[in-house]
């Protein structure tokens, strides 16, 4: 483990004052740095907090495996889709302002979603068929709005989007809006579970709304008044040497390995997938929902709004993907814990979580009043670090 020692994210305490096993807390990181001396990590940070203190937060492992360099508490990470709960709460903010309604038809503020079509596979080729009821802003949240992504499958939806490259980050956030409304639905909305490109609209309808960038948005709203410095779509050359990479070639297939560069301002600031930031920054968000939506004195949202967002919105809407396994639904922006078993991880019932398809993982247990943040850029390990940290960290609690 590293020396480097940044000023913690938020006040800390010793493992057991907060009913956490210190040997098993150690035994933590020692499994992780197992997983490191086999190759198979490059680096890590690890955060555990409970009851608004932080129990654990060390780094390990390399910053980078081509230089050697060590890896800092403070790294950069490509979080991805870790950004989908940030952009969710903004857009909550925004239904507690009056600004807009759960309820209101994505096409009232994006009117290039009007008149919207679901491609129908018939067989003997695809049939253009009239949405039965437009996508909410509910729907965006949790996901059944009807749309995909290109790398789930290669249903005929799903080519187009390949096709159109629809996840470049040289188009603005605008022009991806309407890149993705010209072509048809992937599902009728509110029908199934699917995820998707669904929270990069929220992150056009959050610009159309607050009348600025995304980024700027985000900033003034979120990650500003919560002291996130270090969380941004771009990181500023001063701290280029902050940033966390993967190995070249994934160590288990040898296949080269490619991740976005946050080195240069995207013209697309995507609100499903691309933000930066740290351990500490993102624990300060976590403690924020932890709380009922204020930290340190300021109020994002209010308790039961955050209660509201954590609760599973899928009701008998079905979903058959392993995103979603047993025992777990969807709120607005995160799975959510439905039941204490069926999973084959450990948990409390209304656990939420979420993680970035490049490693990073995150899970909020309120009965519990405790959270993890592991940080790492392993793409094609993601499934069975996030598994295996949460397991462990479960395992440290003790009182």
């Amino acid at each position: 483990m590293n020396d480097r020692l940044p000023c913690s994210p938020l006040p800390s305490a010793a493992p057991a004052d907060l009913g956490l096993c210190p040997e098993r807390t150690r035994r933590l990181m020692q499994v992780l740095q197992a997983e490191v001396d086999r190759g198979r990590l490059p680096g890590a940070v690890v955060l555990l907090a409970r009851r608004g203190r932080v129990a654990l937060f060390e780094s390990l492992g390399q910053r980078d495996p081509a230089s050697g360099e060590p890896m800092p508490r403070d790294a950069v990470f490509r979080i991805y889709s870790m950004t989908k709960p940030i952009v969710s709460v903004a857009v909550m903010m925004l239904v507690e302002q009056g600004r807009l309604l759960l309820s209101d038809p994505v096409e009232k503020h994006l009117p290039e979603f009007k008149g919207q079509q679901v491609a129908v596979d018939t067989g003997d080729g695809v049939r253009l068929e009239p949405v039965t009821r437009p996508a909410t802003v509910q729907d965006l949240l949790r996901h059944t709005a009807g749309l995909t992504y290109e790398f789930l499958g290669t249903a005929h939806v799903q080519r187009l989007y390949a096709q159109a490259e629809i996840g470049s980050r040289e188009r603005s956030n605008a022009e991806f809006s309407h890149t993705l409304a010209a072509m048809p639905l992937f599902l009728q909305p509110g029908t199934r579970w699917a995820y998707s490109r669904a929270t990069d609209v929220l992150g056009r309808l959050l610009e159309v709304l607050s009348g600025r960038p995304l980024g700027q948005h985000l900033r003034e709203a979120i990650l500003g008044p919560l002291g996130m410095h270090d969380t941004a779509f771009v990181v500023p050359q001063a701290d280029h040497r902050r940033i966390a990479e993967p190995f070249a070639h994934d160590p288990d297939g040898g296949i080269p390995l490619r991740v976005l560069d946050p080195r240069q301002p995207p013209a697309m600031e995507s609100g499903g997938g691309g933000l930066m930031s740290t351990a500490a920054d993102y624990a300060r968000f976590l403690q924020c929902l932890l709380n009922g939506g204020e930290l340190d004195g300021t109020r994002l949202l209010g308790p039961h709004t955050v209660t509201f967002m954590t609760a599973d919105h899928l009701g008998g809407i079905p979903s058959d993907d392993p995103l979603l396994p047993p025992g777990h639904g969807f709120g607005l922006g995160f799975a959510v814990r439905t039941a204490t078993g069926l999973a084959t991880i450990p948990g409390s019932v209304g656990t939420c979580h979420w993680g970035g398809i490049a490693g990073t993982t995150f899970f909020v247990d309120p009965a519990e009043g405790f959270f993890g943040i592991l940080m790492v850029q392993a793409p094609n390990q993601r499934d069975h670090y996030r598994q295996l940290f949460r397991t462990l960290a479960c395992a440290t609690l003790v009182d």
